[in-house]
């Protein structure tokens, strides 16, 4: 069974049409979770943007943020990974990812064979890889 790590930019294309080719993507991986061909690995912090994006650039309803969040959380193939090993997250940041968050969800992915993380960011997707980390990239 494959397993996913979702970035940010992947969960807003799932629930926003912002680029439908993105959103065709994310939606499969979803799919396949949903039947339980695939596992969908979400860090907390992949959720703490969510929630500030949506709010804050989006202009969604608290409430229908948290309906979000609970119904994707419900989901079978998806599971919210809150630990996060300080020391070795410190090796990476900030010099190979400059992005806080993005650290966090390259110390998800690496040393785990099989995992790819989603994420629609070039410059991310490119720091994944020099780590040897798989990634999904999309348009």
């Amino acid at each position: 069974m494959k397993t996913y790590i979702i970035d940010t930019n992947a969960l807003i294309s799932f629930v926003t049409d912002r680029n439908l080719q993105q959103q065709a993507i994310i939606s499969e991986i979803f799919e396949a979770s949903a039947q339980l061909k695939a596992l969908i690995l979400c860090h907390q912090i992949v959720l703490t943007e969510f929630v500030y994006v949506m709010d804050k650039v989006y202009r969604i309803p608290k409430i229908r943020i948290n309906h979000m969040i609970g119904d994707m959380i419900a989901m079978p193939g998806v599971r919210v990974v809150h630990e996060i090993d300080f020391k070795s997250l410190l090796k990476v940041w900030p010099e190979t990812f400059s992005d806080f968050a993005d650290a966090i969800i390259a110390y998800v992915s690496k040393g785990c064979k099989g995992r790819i993380v989603v994420t629609f960011d070039q410059k991310f997707s490119k720091a994944l890889r020099s780590i040897g980390a798989n990634a999904i990239h999309g348009p």
